[in-house]
């Protein structure tokens, strides 16, 4: 998720442990642990595909954070007397804050590798997007609430409302996402492709409109659900890639290693000498967010070179468009 919300999530969750005489350290102290993880942007990898794709990598694996959780814990104990006044809660805040930060990227279609070193696939479970006021509000006004009155009941009561609203909130995502999968795969069952794979993802700042995008073994499909709108099946339109020029591109490590990174939601394209691969699982077509240059025309084969990620340019006129089938459904 976006900082803000990792920074109040954070602040929530570590204000919400301790006694309320600390409420406001345990605030400072979440916030910035809330944001710890996410200070791996600042490393460089050595190129495009490297970085986009060790993102959220070793920062983020519950095998890293949990003992790095347990080493700032016993640290803050022996060094900082508040901590040393009720051990056991301020074990719950760092231990809590850390690992909340890592189940609430996996949220997102980004993929956070919550298992690293294990090379498995990053988990990306995709309910909700990466932004998403709903979700952020109420963590917000309970941290300020928090901020200004500390020891006074109505901000324990506060705490734990916005968090209950706030996870309440994750789980309407799940059930959410279930519906459109059920909504998918009846639509693609007219298709024979009712056991293709399928990614289902938000749109922008809501969990009331939904994109789907499912392999097809030519390049994909992609469509649109609405869970207000009277919109019946999803009608999903066809985009074709290059699975030839893929397929050449195999021995290649940057197109190998997006590959994995996107669980195979990927599609090659050749533009002009260079095969270019994009994460279907972000943006829409044709504003895909991560497009990386991975390979070069060769003879006859494509051949390696430095991975370099492409510019994107988001058309504001297509957001909206999208944002009106919410209520109106396809035009």
């Amino acid at each position: 998720m976006d900082s803000l919300t990792q920074i109040a999530l954070g602040a929530c969750v570590a204000a919400a442990c301790v006694p309320a005489s600390q409420r406001r350290k345990a605030l400072a102290v979440g916030a910035m642990l809330g944001t710890l993880p996410d200070l791996d942007v600042a490393i460089d990898y050595g190129d495009a595909v490297a970085n986009f794709t060790q993102h959220r990598g070793f920062s983020h694996s519950l095998l890293v954070l949990v003992p790095l959780a347990v080493a700032i814990w016993w640290a803050m104990r022996r060094w900082w007397r508040p901590v040393g006044e009720c051990p056991g809660r301020w074990f719950a805040a760092v231990m809590l804050t850390l690992t909340t930060h890592v189940l609430l990227d996996a949220h997102t279609a980004y993929g956070t590798q919550l298992w690293w070193p294990v090379a498995s696939p990053p988990i990306a479970w995709a309910t909700v997007f990466i932004i998403d006021p709903l979700y952020t509000s109420p963590l917000l006004v309970a941290a300020l609430v928090v901020l200004w009155r500390p020891r006074i009941p109505a901000s324990g009561w506060c705490l734990a409302a916005a968090l209950a609203v706030s996870t309440a909130y994750l789980g309407w995502s799940w059930i959410a996402q279930g519906i459109v999968l059920r909504n998918a795969r009846a639509s693609l069952a007219d298709r024979g492709l009712a056991d293709a794979p399928i990614f289902a993802t938000p749109t922008p700042f809501n969990t009331l409109l939904w994109r789907v995008v499912v392999l097809d073994g030519a390049g994909h499909l992609e469509g649109f659900d609405s869970l207000v709108a009277e919109d019946g099946p999803i009608e999903f339109e066809p985009r074709p890639g290059d699975p030839a020029a893929f397929e050449r591109s195999r021995g290649i490590p940057a197109a190998i290693r997006l590959d994995w990174f996107a669980d195979g939601f990927v599609r090659a394209d050749v533009e002009g000498d260079l095969l270019v691969l994009t994460d279907l699982r972000m943006g829409q077509d044709p504003d895909h967010v991560f497009r990386h240059a991975v390979a070069g025309r060769g003879n006859p084969h494509w051949h390696e070179i430095e991975p370099q990620r492409l510019p994107t340019a988001m058309n504001l006129d297509r957001l909206r468009g999208v944002w009106s089938r919410i209520w109106s459904g396809p035009r």
